[in-house]
């Protein structure tokens, strides 16, 4: 890494585009050196974080999330907010890269100043985020973006991943055959704050409205995530610029309801203990590849667990209790 940790803390704070990126290269390194100085980078910013709004969307593949992203963004800057965009891209198996280039499918909200748009690899990690998207998105925070638009993978009911760093969980959905509410996972449905119907035109508005009127009659059934709080279903198209507004108004009446019931800093306490938790497991597996005793009972309980020679959890259960006996 060429800058300093005062370099990047100083570059975070101007806005400054280019060491923002290479702040967040440097979180999502994982070398042993690169995650010393990611730790102190994210300790020297940490008085600049929790001024955003965190918004995950969510969707199957062909929800248009993309370009609801991209006229969202650009409704949010022209009414002076500044957008971050992690577009979380489905990693190739082979070099654990990103193979869709969400930054080349929002052009024109790249070239606005007031929006930064960051691709990232999933590189395989469960929920449709990467392992670091929580913080990149308080790298952002402290380079003061007033909303961090987080694009997941879309893939099934891990989503509670995006649910557990966000403050909005916006579901994008579309008319398809069969049975609508069938191809809707249960779990999404019990996460979600707002609905938003997507490629909505004059041909299929019918056919959308009662998906509307299906949609709510289920939400009925499901228990409330938010007191007060009715999960909207809203109508329209983000190509065309229709109903993106509503979204706009929804989620500000959401976040209001939310600071006004005293949940909003309750739920970024929890989120953050779950950040907690899953940094306590990574640092755990890691120290023991550190010692070659240690290591190597690892790799011996790891290959047993893989030949299935013994049960997968009674190998880990064998080995954690060796590990905490030495």
């Amino acid at each position: 890494m060429n800058f300093s940790i005062k370099e990047l803390t100083e570059g975070i704070k101007s806005g400054d585009k280019r060491i923002l990126g290479k702040a967040i290269t440097l979180v999502e390194s994982k070398k042993p050196e690169h995650r010393i100085q990611a730790e102190e980078l994210l300790k020297a910013i940490l008085p600049f974080m929790g001024n955003s709004i965190r918004i995950g969307i969510t969707g199957t593949p062909g929800a248009g999330k993309s370009t609801f992203i991209e006229n969202f963004g650009r409704l949010a800057v022209s009414k002076g907010k500044k957008v971050a965009v992690l577009a979380i891209d489905p990693s190739s198996s082979l070099n654990k890269g990103s193979i869709l280039g969400d930054k080349t499918r929002m052009e024109e909200l790249a070239k606005e100043e007031n929006a930064f748009i960051r691709p990232s690899p999933s590189s395989g990690f469960l929920g449709g985020v990467a392992n670091t998207t929580f913080e990149t998105m308080l790298i952002c925070e402290a380079a003061g973006y007033d909303f961090i638009l987080i694009e997941t993978v879309g893939v099934g009911q891990s989503e509670v991943l995006v649910s557990d760093i966000t403050d909005v969980f916006l579901f994008l959905k579309i008319i398809g055959g069969g049975d609508e509410l069938q191809a809707i996972k249960r779990g999404i449905m019990e996460m979600v704050d707002v609905i938003f119907i997507n490629k909505v035109d004059e041909e299929n508005l019918t056919k959308a409205k009662n998906t509307k009127v299906e949609l709510m009659r289920a939400l009925h059934f499901m228990p409330s995530k938010e007191k007060d709080w009715k999960v909207p279903v809203l109508l329209g198209s983000a190509l065309n610029n229709q109903g993106l507004d509503e979204v706009f108004a929804k989620i500000d009446d959401f976040i209001s309801l939310k600071i006004k019931n005293k949940s909003f800093t309750k739920t970024r306490e929890i989120q953050a203990k779950k950040r907690f938790d899953y940094w306590v497991q990574e640092y755990i597996l890691q120290k023991t590849k550190q010692e070659k005793n240690i290591e190597n009972a690892y790799e011996l309980h790891k290959k047993n667990a893989s030949e299935l020679k013994s049960n997968p959890s009674s190998e880990a259960k064998i080995f954690v209790e060796k590990l905490f006996k030495k």
